[in-house]
């Protein structure tokens, strides 16, 4: 692509990511329970990968043999993937006014009763392991799709995901990429004061991934970085860092230790879609 023609798309992305922050917050006024803060730092991820000519898919044939697939293991954190998925023909716009009723399938965490979500992952721990397992059948059969999967940095923790981690390096899942949603807060608290990990990329490396670290909210940076990874087959698996900040955009979320687990009354939505509009 010239550099125009990068510019422009670029111009578009940006204006994606705004539409899904509104829509993302709409959502957490109807459904307070579901994680805003956890949900727009990994935003510009999800408009990367589905707007950005990244991931390989077909809303029309969800069980298309050669579509990239998509695991979200931080399912608490998938609510802003709900807009585009609707935009996208995946299901009617109308359900993004009903999440978490019982009149819709759309809840806080997603399922793969919805329709363009591949697995269902509330627990955390699970995503890389299933996606591993994927990518290795993908690769025995064949097929040159790619498995992306997105983690949060507190999900590290986990020792099942140390498990597929050395799984994936042990049989060249070079058809593999793992997202992390770094923003470096988990739960109840900063990652740093609960078990300090990093730096994370030197470990990945340890065990043969290859590793890229770039601004989580950089759309260029995100399209060029996961265009590189998905289509670089050198017989590693790949590690893609995603510096990124815990509820972004919002200053009554951005920087509180406890944002996961915060909500937003409507009076303070209604101000922050004011001004964003």
């Amino acid at each position: 692509m010239n550099d125009t023609g990068n510019k422009d798309l670029i111009k578009y992305l940006s204006k994606k990511a705004q539409w899904v922050m509104k829509e993302t917050l709409r959502i957490h006024k109807i459904a307070p329970e579901t994680r805003l803060a956890s949900s727009l730092s990994c935003l510009e991820i999800f408009v990367s990968l589905y707007y950005g000519n990244i991931l390989r898919f077909n809303s029309e044939n969800l069980l298309w043999n050669n579509r990239d697939r998509f695991i979200i293991s931080k399912g608490h954190g998938a609510v802003s993937l709900y807009p585009i998925l609707a935009d996208l023909g995946y299901f009617s716009i109308d359900e993004l006014s009903k999440v978490c009723t019982k009149e819709s399938f759309l809840g806080g965490i997603p399922d793969i009763i919805i329709p363009g979500i591949e697995t269902t992952n509330g627990s955390l721990g699970h995503g890389l392991g299933v996606a591993s397992g994927i990518a290795i059948a993908l690769k025995r059969r064949k097929n040159d799709a790619v498995v992306f999967v997105l983690s949060g940095d507190g999900e590290l923790y986990e020792g099942s995901v140390w498990e597929a981690i050395m799984f994936s390096a042990e049989h060249k899942l070079d058809n593999l990429v793992l997202i992390i949603d770094n923003n470096k807060i988990c739960m109840l608290d900063y990652c740093a004061n609960i078990i300090d990990i990093s730096p994370v990329e030197n470990k990945f490396s340890a065990f043969n991934w290859e590793v890229r670290t770039i601004d989580g909210h950089n759309i260029e940076e995100l399209c060029n970085t996961l265009l590189y990874l998905k289509n670089n087959r050198n017989g590693h698996p790949k590690l893609l860092v995603a510096n990124t900040t815990k509820g972004k955009g919002i200053k009554q979320l951005e920087g509180d230790r406890l944002c996961h687990i915060k909500s937003l009354n409507e009076n303070e939505i209604n101000e922050i879609l004011e001004r964003l509009e």
